[in-house]
């Protein structure tokens, strides 16, 4: 059975400072059906501050405000999913982790554990990072690099990212008509790990350059990832289900 790591970003989730269900509801609906291929897949998912401010509208740019936001909109988050799971006949869970669980090989230990015997049961594990007291998270973050660590010590395979970024094109598809996808990248250059952040919308946090870190990361510990639309899940659903390439970015150690 292959595991996998599902990530998907407050851009997908949220629109107009809210939570779009019907996305919500797709992405349940991609992971059930997943699971019906008999894949094992570990979900890490945003969206805990966007949830929180649809119930208290506080002010973003205040690191305390998207911390309180973060602990109220956590478990709404949580029950939004375990609704929509519970139409498909799953149940799911809630871990909330922080980096520092990835510095010790204890705790690192114990967080397998539990998702070992999630997963073995049959259960999803939804994993947030624990906004309300992972300050650097909320600043320049996102969820990315967390995925990239669950997928490497929680033993799965691939990391399948769900982005508004559809695939690593060659230059910035936004500003230059003539950008081309790169369909599969097995070396990602200095410069484009060290460039500057771009988060797309006022809950997101992270943009191209974290999602090129976590792919390093992975490539380095030869693991792979796959980086596709959120918004149409068509390109993961064909890369997953069909075995068929059609759209996104694979990124992979060249000696795989």
């Amino acid at each position: 059975m292959v595991r996998l790591v599902i990530k998907v970003g407050s851009h997908v989730l949220t629109e107009n400072s809210t939570i779009v269900k019907e996305r919500m509801m797709a992405l349940v609906k991609f992971v059930s059906e997943l699971k019906e291929y008999n894949y094992e897949v570990i979900l890490v998912s945003s969206g805990a501050v966007a949830a929180g401010y649809t119930l208290l509208p506080l002010d973003r740019s205040s690191v305390a405000n998207r911390q309180a936001l973060a602990a109220i909109g956590q478990p709404l988050l949580l029950k939004m999913y375990q609704e929509k799971f519970a139409k498909f006949g799953f149940l799911c869970s809630q871990i909330l982790l922080s980096a520092d669980v990835f510095d010790s090989r204890k705790a690192t230990a114990y967080a397998k554990v539990a998702i070992d015997t999630l997963l073995a049961n049959g259960v999803v594990p939804i994993i947030n990072e624990n906004d309300t007291v992972s300050i650097e998270e909320l600043v320049f973050g996102d969820n990315d690099r967390l995925s990239a660590h669950v997928t490497h010590y929680f033993d799965a395979q691939m990391l399948v990212i769900l982005s508004d970024i559809d695939a690593f094109y060659n230059k910035d598809p936004n500003c230059y008509g003539d950008a081309v996808r790169r369909p599969v990248v097995t070396h990602i250059s200095a410069e484009e790990l060290a460039a500057e952040h771009t988060p797309n919308n006022e809950f997101a946090t992270g943009g191209i350059v974290t999602k090129l870190q976590s792919a390093d990361f992975l490539m380095k510990h030869g693991r792979e990832m796959f980086l596709a639309s959120g918004f149409d899940l068509s390109d993961a659903r064909s890369f997953l289900l069909e075995k068929v390439h059609k759209g996104g970015t694979l990124f992979k150690s060249p000696n795989k």
